[in-house]
């Protein structure tokens, strides 16, 4: 039974209350999923960003295992705090292989947050999932 890499890091640091029964039927239930690998791409996706995390700061963080070419929270229209993601956009694949490497699973601000590859945007108008049709007989 192969888990997808980062998954079992990701519960057991948001969640270090729960039951061991649990966390073996979330295991169990992520491992019957098959989401396909993302691409290689210089472009990071950040989660777990604290609510007062700048830009600025996610920069500074980044740029100490490469070129960043752009850093951006994305925030909350209303208030200006950020909605706990961003985005980071390296010169070269190595840098945001470095990036990802040495910043996941890594404090900022007092938090843990996660590099990961970002997913390519799919066009308006289309779905993100496929679809699949479960009524053919």
């Amino acid at each position: 039974m192969a888990l997808r890499p980062g998954l079992v890091r990701r519960f057991l640091s948001t969640s270090i209350f729960s039951s061991e029964s649990s966390a073996a039927s979330i295991a169990s239930a992520s491992a019957s999923d098959s989401a396909p690998a993302v691409p290689p791409s210089t472009t990071l996706f950040v989660s777990g960003l604290n609510k007062r995390t700048t830009s600025e700061k996610l920069h500074e963080a980044f740029a100490k295992f490469g070129e960043v070419d752009n850093a951006r929270v994305v925030t909350d229209h209303a208030s200006g705090y950020s909605k706990g993601f961003g985005f980071v956009r390296y010169s070269t694949l190595e840098d945001a292989e470095k990036g990802m490497k040495g910043m996941d699973a890594q404090f900022l601000d007092g938090w843990v947050i996660f590099a990961e590859y970002a997913r390519p945007r799919t066009p308006p108008g289309q779905s993100a999932i496929p679809e699949t049709n479960q009524f053919t007989s």
